[in-house]
């Protein structure tokens, strides 16, 4: 007999209609929704409990949605997040993103999308959860404990740096073009300008040495390529 666990869902909204709008839609999807009033009790659950996605509203009584997802974060919890929010303008977007958020949906929104992207990050969260050690060449990344070494000696990483190096290696040998680093690193799938690449690139290759053997290359006008 194989018991199928529900994915569990933190969801901090402080509006009542949307909340059980919201919970409805998943919990009849096949996900457990667990509801939160206000950021300062959105932020203890998101910290102390083991969730597989969380949604957050920006605006909260306490704590905003932003401060939650920086503290997580900081924390190095790198569980999925959704911002369901108003603030809708391209600044608002582009710093959800930048601290760590997995996707972003303005209200007013349709149900049938929210819970297709809660479903599309699951899917992408637990497609990888049967490999928990990933190796290219010295650097070895432990996907549970986010411990990354290189020839045996302990490495430190910013959250931003982790979800960087770990895309790098799913996609050891294949060139990746800046837009695809914004897009699946940072999500930002609209025009921007910014040097956010260029400038994570930079200190991941620093903290993973100049004494080993140069891993991240780049290709003139193409993009980057991670191999020995």
């Amino acid at each position: 007999m194989t018991l199928v666990t529900r994915p569990r869902l933190l969801l901090v909204e402080d509006d009542h209609a949307t909340t059980d709008y919201v919970r409805q839609g998943l919990e009849e999807s096949g996900i457990d929704v667990v509801c939160v009033a206000n950021g300062t009790d959105g932020s203890q659950h998101a910290l102390s409990q083991t969730w597989d996605i969380v949604i957050l509203d920006r605006m909260l009584p306490g704590l905003d949605g932003l401060t939650i997802l920086m503290r997580m974060r900081s924390y190095a919890i790198m569980t999925p997040v959704l911002f369901l929010t108003t603030m809708d303008g391209v600044p608002s977007r582009v710093a959800g993103l930048r601290h760590g958020a997995d996707d972003y949906m303005i209200k007013p929104f349709a149900l049938r999308e929210l819970v297709a992207r809660v479903q599309v990050l699951l899917r992408r969260s637990s497609s990888f959860q049967h490999t928990t050690i990933m190796n290219v060449a010295d650097v070895e990344l432990n996907l549970l404990t986010l411990a990354v070494t290189r020839n045996g000696e302990k490495v430190l990483l910013q959250p931003q740096e982790l979800k960087l190096l770990e895309y790098f290696m799913r996609n050891a040998g294949t060139v990746l073009s800046r837009k695809m680093l914004l897009k699946d690193v940072w999500h930002m799938d609209f025009p921007v300008r910014t040097n956010i690449v260029e400038t994570h690139i930079c200190r991941l290759r620093e903290k993973l040495g100049q004494d080993g053997q140069p891993l991240i290359h780049t290709v003139r006008g193409s993009g980057y390529v991670m191999s020995a």
